[in-house]
């Protein structure tokens, strides 16, 4: 799949791990994103990039990234050794690839104001935070 920044500047070239779209409600998502960060997991070498970026640590596991001329958010990237995978924001390609909402995660954090249609596999931040700590312990 082929996708892009809102000014152009930034070009990627993915291939899925899964046609599905996930969603986080944590708060850092919230903030970076004005609402759930509505995303496509790509596996590191899955992914190509073009174009100016920029990325910031924003936990001990993670990296997020956006183009340095639009300010588009470009993915969430887990950076365990490991484990390293991104996690690219839906909105960079037409129609969202296609796909269908298949998790939502930090669903406890979710503001009361909004709900996506349809069931799903949910994850609280407890769950989320857990699975995180294991991978951070060398486990599976």
């Amino acid at each position: 799949m082929k996708g892009r920044c809102m000014c152009g500047a930034v070009t990627l070239d993915v291939t899925p791990e899964k046609r599905e779209l996930h969603a986080c409600h944590c708060e850092m998502c919230r903030r970076w994103t004005g609402s759930a960060f509505v995303e496509i997991d790509v596996a590191a070498p899955d992914l190509t990039v073009e174009g100016p970026v920029k990325t910031i640590a924003s936990s001990d596991w993670a990296e997020r990234a956006w183009c340095d001329a639009c300010g588009s958010a470009l993915w969430y990237k887990i950076t365990l050794p490991g484990h390293e995978r991104y996690s690219v924001a839906a909105g960079l390609f037409e129609n969202a690839g296609g796909f269908t909402l298949a998790k939502e995660i930090y669903i406890d954090c979710k503001p009361q104001g909004f709900s996506f249609a349809g069931e799903r596999l949910t994850e609280t931040k407890s769950e989320v935070e857990a699975r995180f700590a294991s991978f951070a312990q060398g486990e599976s």
